[in-house]
């Protein structure tokens, strides 16, 4: 019989390389390691693991099992949290990971009435921008997973991924275009992308910068991208700084100090939706339902 402690070691193994590294990660022994890898491949019947010298490597049953390893303890923790509800226990754990205008703007709400509502509950929070944010959910990194994705955007594989997910919509969030303070088109009221053509531009992340290109070349121009940084406060600054210009999420605008710039409402609107995503398996985990409602609140105030 295959136990979950088994392939907890064996996806550490994997993920890092070697026993020695595996056995740092899990806080255990280099020998503990190498005596369940061993207890696996007897209940799994076939080798899993390849040394050669430093190198470790799966053999195909290892890369099979490690593949279906982390829906088993997806499905496991949903087990066990459930259970311990059942039982009465007022605790649980949640694993949060978000993109950063959220984290800044969603995430402190819902997690205040977390703790208010539940004292028991622990909710550890990560930041990354999705794709990775929703890998990190199919490997059994996380528990749900704050993401977004552009409205008529060019199809990149994100809608399909998220088809058996369970998809809490939140809110949409409108992009907003910046500007130095004394632009040309500060005081104006609404802007189209096309008047912005010739100016340079502030891109952000890749999958926001690929999406600008895309919104700007609708527009009938490809935008000159002088500067690119995932960090929206740089942004901000270099627009007041009068380096370029640059369209931002309003989560994100409202999660600086936007000093020195100028919004303008961008036409036709540039929407992205940001949905919190969850394993089915997971959603029915009364801390995972609650953090879900309270993120659902959270983005309605």
């Amino acid at each position: 019989m295959i136990e979950a402690r088994h392939l907890r070691v064996l996806r550490a193994v994997a993920g890092t390389g070697s026993f020695s590294a595996a056995a740092r990660e899990l806080g255990c022994t280099q020998p503990a390691v190498s005596q369940q890898m061993k207890a696996l491949e007897q209940s799994a019947g076939t080798p899993l693991l390849v040394r050669a010298g430093r190198e470790t490597r799966l053999t195909q049953a290892g890369e099979a099992l490690v593949r279906h390893a982390a829906g088993i303890l997806a499905g496991l923790t949903a087990a066990e949290e459930e259970v311990a509800a059942i039982a009465g226990l007022r605790a649980g754990r949640v694993r949060l990971v978000s993109f950063p205008s959220g984290s800044s703007t969603l995430v402190p709400t819902a997690l205040a009435a977390m703790r208010a509502e539940h004292p028991g509950t622990r909710i550890s929070l990560v930041e990354a921008e999705p794709p990775r944010s929703v890998e990190m959910l199919r490997e059994g990194d996380c528990d749900v997973a704050l993401a977004f994705r552009y409205a008529g955007a060019a199809p990149d594989g994100t809608a399909a991924e998220w088809d058996d997910l369970v998809v809490r919509p939140l809110l949409t969030d409108r992009l907003v275009g910046l500007v130095p303070e004394g632009h040309r088109l500060a005081g104006a009221a609404r802007v189209g992308m096309a008047e912005l053509a010739e100016e340079p531009w502030i891109a952000g992340c890749p999958r926001c910068r690929r999406h600008l290109v895309e919104v700007c070349e609708a527009a009938g121009f490809t935008p000159r991208i002088d500067f690119a940084t995932d960090d929206y406060p740089a942004v901000v600054g270099l627009v007041g700084a009068g380096l370029g210009v640059a369209v931002l999420p309003e989560l994100a605008v409202e999660s600086v100090r936007a000093k020195g710039v100028a919004a303008l409402v961008l036409e036709p609107a540039v929407e992205r939706e940001v949905v919190a995503l969850t394993l089915a398996d997971l959603a029915r985990v009364p801390a995972v339902a609650a953090t879900l409602d309270q993120l659902e609140r959270a983005a309605t105030r």
